[in-house]
């Protein structure tokens, strides 16, 4: 029988030189995950729109899901979900749809900002329009 040492995964560590950092320094906005980025272009978006719409949103919850429901029919950027007697108002903004259809990281913010105001025109009875008259005029910058 020969002395082998005991067999051992591979780690990271294998050539001795320690356990290795963090790429990027968590403060630089590189370090953040996709989904962490993109939660916060929903709260940019819905401050935009709560600027003019704040007292009508106070209660509204605001969501981010990968997907839509599966039960849906189309793909949807977001949804919007009307209080009941146990839950407030929910908008809903589907992360998978956006990132798929944005061809860049500006389209990626201004779909992210027609979702949202699209949302709450759904949940307001409202024309997108009516919720975000500048709307359009974002597109020219």
């Amino acid at each position: 029988m020969t002395d082998r040492p005991p067999h051992h995964p591979r780690s990271r560590d294998r050539r001795g030189r320690g356990l290795r950092g963090p790429l990027l320094p968590a403060v630089l906005p590189a370090a953040r995950s996709r989904a962490a980025q993109f939660d916060d272009l929903v709260l940019d978006a819905v401050e935009r729109v709560s600027r003019r719409w704040g007292a009508v949103l106070q209660e509204v919850e605001v969501a981010v899901e990968d997907v839509p429901p599966a039960a849906a029919d189309e793909v949807s950027l977001s949804r919007a979900e009307p209080a009941t007697a146990d839950r407030p108002a929910r908008i809903v903004v589907h992360r998978r749809p956006v990132e798929a259809r944005a061809a860049g990281a500006r389209a990626r913010e201004d779909l992210v900002h027609d979702a949202v105001v699209d949302a709450v025109a759904d949940l307001l009875g409202m024309s997108p329009d009516d919720v975000d008259p500048d709307r359009d005029d974002d597109d020219t910058d």
